[in-house]
């Protein structure tokens, strides 16, 4: 069974991103997660980081659309 919470260094290693990318993205509030402990260490629900990818999905499915492959595009 995964667990329902997630380490940043765990998100960071999901999306191959740097675990700084992953904090700022925490901090900003684009990515949903909630402090925990003593120390307050952050954590993030699985269920919320498959809903931030499924956000980002959408999001660049729109941006494709908006932004449309040119002949220059193709040849690089």
């Amino acid at each position: 069974m995964e667990p329902r919470f997630l380490l940043l260094s765990d998100v960071a290693a999901e999306l191959n991103v740097s675990d700084s990318q992953v904090y700022h993205m925490v901090r900003s509030g684009e990515l949903p997660a909630i402090k925990v402990g003593g120390r307050g260490q952050w954590r993030v629900e699985r269920a919320k980081l498959e809903e931030y990818i499924q956000q980002k999905y959408a999001e660049t499915a729109k941006w494709v659309l908006a932004n449309p492959l040119t002949e220059r595009d193709a040849a690089e």
